[in-house]
């Protein structure tokens, strides 16, 4: 009974977390897009800087994509629970 119960919390312990942390990443996202467009259009950022700002960005976010599908193996996407508990995390979180 405990391994049943422990075997559906899981998955949705690490979905809520997942949904959390990808929230939370969404909304950091817009806030630096909201910043960087504020700041150039008051002049504080060239249109060069805003460039080499965004090249470095892609180059940061080709390493993450690589390190996240590694993960992927690890995580327990196609159990209900699990997107449950992402639901939640995007949701509440």
């Amino acid at each position: 009974m405990l391994d049943n119960v422990l075997a559906l919390l899981g998955p949705l312990v690490i979905g809520f977390l997942v949904g959390v942390l990808a929230k939370r990443v969404l909304s950091l996202a817009a806030v630096l897009i909201a910043l960087f467009i504020a700041l150039a259009a008051l002049g504080y950022l060239s249109p060069d800087q805003v460039t080499a700002f965004l090249k470095q960005l892609g180059y940061a976010t080709n390493e993450a994509l690589a390190y996240a599908t590694r993960i992927k193996n690890a995580i327990p996407y196609s159990s209900i629970t699990f997107l449950i508990g992402l639901a939640l995390g995007l949701w509440k979180g």
